[in-house]
Order: C-alpha cells, then structure tokens, then sequence
C-alpha cells in the first residue's frame, strides 16, 4: 500500500505547493491593484478596478474541473502536455489565484484606517502604506487567506487526479473507484485527511505568532 501511497502523497504535495505559490504571487499582485484602484483607495480607478473584479468574479465562478478542462488547451502550449503532475499546475493555479486575490483584498481592508491616514500624515509613498504598513498590519491575517487557499489547492488536487492530473486523487480513482479496493480509497481519505490538519495546524501557529 505504502509504494501506491507515498508516491502519490509526493506528486500531491509537489502539485499543491507549487501551485500554491504561484497562486499567492498573482493573487498578491492582484489584490494590491484592487485595493489602490478601490473606491477611495490611494490610487482610485473605477475602471480597472471594474475589469479586474469581473474577471476575477468570472473566473472563481468556474467548478475546477470544468476549468481545468477548459485550460488543456492552455496547459499543452505552456506545458508541451495537457495531463499529469506538473501540467495540473497551471489550471490549479488559475483557480487559486482569484480565490486569495478576494482574501487578500479583505484582509487589507480590514486594517484601520486610522493607521493609513497616519501613515499618510507622515508623508509615506502609497508603496510604503501598502507594503510597510497594511500589508504588516494586515499580515496575519494573510496567513490565514494562504492556509485557506493550500487546502483549497489540496481538494483540488484531488479532484485533478479524476481527470489525469496523478496525486492522491489519481490513486482514489484508479484503485478505490475502478478497481473497487475500498480500503485504497479509505487510506487516500485518511492521508488527505492527515494532510489537511497538518497544513491547518501549522498555519494556525505562524498566525499565533505574527498576531503577538
């Protein structure tokens, strides 16, 4: 059991991690842009922000298989194949991304405007008030948004593995639901399971620490 389980545990990790990453990344990228071109935001436009909230919208309103099939196309170009391990990535991180651009974005409107309009008082630059102020203020929640979006990731992972993507999912389907091994299928539950909590356990202890 252990040489289906292991490997397959890697390519999830692998796939979640990475995809993860790259999530954060445009999601960070995004999520600034919404709040400087927010209503009242230090660099107000109505019109990106427009553009940028219904793609975003668009976007998060696609199931993730439908998405990912959506994206072979995509997915070949960029990764010269349109299943496995590495090429569920893009599609992952498509479907992430949108999901902790919103968190991120209502984490860094969550900090008191008092302290941008102190900031500001002080004559920092909006880079400064966005990246040495809101974004420390706002970092713990942060935290929390990317904890959200791996596990997210990790569901999706799974559910990538139904359609050629490998990973604990692939391993479910292939032995727990064509080959009717139900206690593969249960050992793929567990393991995710153990998985899960282990990603929520330590995202709740970094939010502890950066919240003192």
């Amino acid at each position: 059991m252990t040489e289906i389980l292991l490997p397959a545990l890697g390519e999830t990790i692998y796939m979640s991690l990475l995809s993860t990453l790259f999530a954060v990344v445009i999601g960070f990228i995004l999520a600034i842009i919404l709040i400087l071109t927010s209503n009242g935001g230090l660099r107000e436009n109505q019109k990106i922000y427009s553009i940028l909230d219904v793609i975003i919208n668009t976007l998060r309103s696609f199931p993730f298989i439908i998405l990912m099939i959506v994206l072979f196309p995509l997915t070949k170009f960029l990764i010269g194949k349109s299943i496995g391990t590495t090429a569920a990535i893009i599609p992952l991180t498509i479907g992430a991304a949108p999901f902790i651009a919103r968190l991120i974005e209502s984490a860094l409107k969550e900090v008191d405007t008092g302290v941008v309009e102190a900031a500001k008082s002080f004559g920092a630059s909006d880079w400064q008030i966005i990246f040495k102020v809101m974004c420390v203020e706002a970092l713990p929640s942060i935290i929390s948004a990317i904890t959200l979006t791996l596990i997210t990731v990790i569901g999706f992972s799974a559910m990538a593995g139904a359609v050629g993507g490998g990973g604990l999912g692939d391993v479910a389907i292939k032995y727990g639901y064509y080959r009717f091994q139900s206690d593969t299928m249960i050992y793929t539950v567990i393991v995710l399971i153990a998985l899960v909590q282990g990603v929520q356990s330590l995202g709740d202890y970094l939010y502890k620490i950066t919240k003192k």
